[in-house]
């Protein structure tokens, strides 16, 4: 079986509970904003990030109420990211479905990310857990800023690995690391292993962006994008930038100078991609994976063995190996 089935399996009465919050958090009198959330919480993602949260509160307590408010805030927040990106990159399919804004047009999809904020942050308050209400305000910011930063590094044609990092850090990981440490926090683990298993969640955030970035460079129904969306868009990904930085510069030059010019016809965007899977840009990304899982297991092995832990490592292969 799937790992991460199973996962959700093990887990799936305190995601029952987790969802009711969700649905309940989002109800309101308006017919309109009332079908446009039940549609969208129709097509579940596989909720990873309060799985991370539930996971982390049992290996060190109980999964109370307020683990569960703090794991559907987060995953409210995610959906919100989730809904102002596709307005931000004019996607029109998600996980295999219209977007909002693609069937009801930015002005409702821009007002309907903003519902889910509010009610993230709503949800963090029935917590009555200051840490829960300030970690999600802080993971607003991080959020936001990262997708500054992939903007600007894509209008700056910034071709730095460092800096791909750094802003993978910021938009995706961040989140990982909310979710590790609010479930932490709240399953009673005290501040030494709060952080290891942040550093763990940072990892493991970092190779889902990594990943999530491979799947451009393929033609994959599964995946529910277009391949090339990202280079579309000017982002350029790990398998792109290693690939510059060290294939020959007679063939690097011609795919630097589409980037510099812009010039992302659909034939350019061919090549940047056959060039980047031609000059170990995939094997190198996956390299890197490798070697940050690697990293996160010493990490977990300081933490306390149980059922979170044999999860925890599942997931990671799982992040690794997944197709969609």
């Amino acid at each position: 079986m799937n790992p991460m089935k199973k996962i959700q399996e093990d887990l799936s009465s305190e995601l029952a509970e987790m969802n009711d919050i969700i649905v309940t958090q989002l109800a309101t009198t308006n017919r309109m904003m009332n079908d446009i959330v039940s549609r969208y919480l129709q097509v579940k993602g596989k909720q990873i990030r309060p799985i991370l949260v539930i996971l982390s509160a049992r290996m060190f307590g109980a999964v109370s109420s307020e683990v569960l408010l703090a794991g559907a805030a987060l995953e409210m927040l995610h959906n919100a990211s989730l809904i102002h990106d596709d307005i931000v990159d004019e996607t029109a399919l998600r996980r295999g479905v219209a977007t909002i804004n693609a069937t009801m047009g930015n002005h409702i999809a821009v007002l309907v990310g903003d519902f889910f904020v509010s009610n993230a942050l709503a949800a963090g308050i029935r917590t009555g857990d200051i840490r829960v209400i300030s970690a999600l305000s802080a993971l607003g910011k991080e959020l936001s800023l990262g997708e500054i930063d992939q903007i600007c590094n894509a209008r700056e044609h910034s071709l730095e690995e460092s800096s791909y990092i750094s802003m993978i850090r910021q938009k995706t990981a961040s989140l990982f690391m909310n979710c590790a440490r609010m479930g932490a926090e709240l399953g009673g683990a005290d501040e030494t292993q709060q952080e290891r298993l942040v550093a763990f969640a940072e990892l493991l955030g970092l190779c889902f962006q990594i990943k999530d970035d491979i799947f451009d460079y393929f033609d994959d129904k599964r995946i529910g994008k277009p391949t090339g969306n990202d280079l579309r868009e000017g982002k350029v990904t790990l398998p792109l930038l290693y690939a510059l930085g060290n294939a020959p510069q007679e063939k690097s030059e011609p795919m630097r100078q589409i980037l510099s010019e812009g010039n992302l016809t659909a034939d350019n965007i061919t090549r940047l991609i056959e060039f980047a899977k031609s000059n170990g840009g995939i094997e190198y990304a996956y390299s890197r994976m490798r070697a940050m899982q690697q990293e996160a297991m010493k990490i977990l092995e300081e933490l306390p063995s149980g059922e979170s832990k044999r999860d925890f490592e599942l997931i990671f292969d799982y992040i690794i190996e997944r197709h969609t």
